[in-house]
């Protein structure tokens, strides 16, 4: 497989001969105002340009999977330019309506017993916070890809560590793990995805696992640095299982 981290939790994923696009955000820097209620209320979202074009990304993609509806992992501009014949992946029956409301014709959800083109897609469990946030935030959900000529891969979405997690990695075992790991958070509610010390406890549930750390650094809210979290990492120990890849970079596993 290869993953390429593209911008925020955007990213295009090779696996078993097919080409997913996950979450994306795809307007150009600065195109929507900040996220109310957070940090840099001058800097408008995207915070960073795409590291390629949009022409680029989207070329012979097979499909595309939308993990939840929050702008910054489907935006405008995502539903303006991609195909709108697309098979599309999404999380419940109210997502599906959304996107079939824009435009797709091609949508299904996600179940634990989701297949394409022979590929194993099964939807995991996950929360987009703790505590009374999660009434405002709404649903999520992450994605395991199965295949018998790949590794077995993880992406967990918008999610904090929590029981489930751990219940996701003891069931599917996974060699490779994306997680959403920026800390984003508003003024009040704590943190809304991973931050460090979520990854650490992933690191250390999951001692066979590679470990890809995305969704830093491109929207206002951003609590966690990728620098900061090097360097928590090197102190740890984890710098040999876990990557912070800059936008564009990709890794063959």
């Amino acid at each position: 497989m290869n993953i390429q981290q593209i911008r925020n939790a955007t990213l295009v994923v090779k696996y078993a001969g097919k080409k997913f696009l996950i979450d994306p955000m795809l307007a150009e820097r600065g195109t929507y105002p900040p996220f109310p209620n957070s940090p840099r209320q001058d800097q408008n979202n995207p915070l960073v340009s795409l590291p390629t074009s949009i022409d680029n990304l989207i070329k012979d993609i097979d499909a595309i999977i939308v993990t939840h509806l929050h702008l910054d992992h489907f935006d405008d501009v995502a539903k303006d330019i991609l195909p709108k014949e697309i098979k599309m992946f999404v999380q419940n029956e109210e997502d599906a309506k959304e996107v079939r409301n824009a435009g797709f014709q091609n949508v299904e959800v996600l179940t634990k017993e989701t297949t394409f083109e022979g590929i194993q897609l099964t939807k995991t469990k996950g929360e987009h916070g703790r505590g009374e946030i999660l009434k405002l935030v709404g649903l999520v959900c992450g994605v395991v890809f199965k295949h018998q000529n790949e590794k077995t891969l993880y992406i967990a979405g918008d999610t904090v560590w929590y029981d489930a997690i751990q219940e996701e990695l003891d069931t599917h075992q996974p060699e490779i793990i994306v997680v959403n790991g920026g800390d984003n958070q508003f003024y009040e509610g704590g943190s809304l995805m991973m931050g460090k010390e979520d990854i650490y406890k992933t690191y250390k549930a999951a001692p066979n696992a590679q470990i890809i750390v995305v969704h830093m650094e491109a929207v206002n809210h951003w609590g966690l640095s990728r620098k900061e979290l090097k360097d928590f990492m090197k102190e740890q120990g984890m710098s040999s299982r876990v990557a912070v890849p800059d936008d564009g970079e990709s890794f063959s596993l």
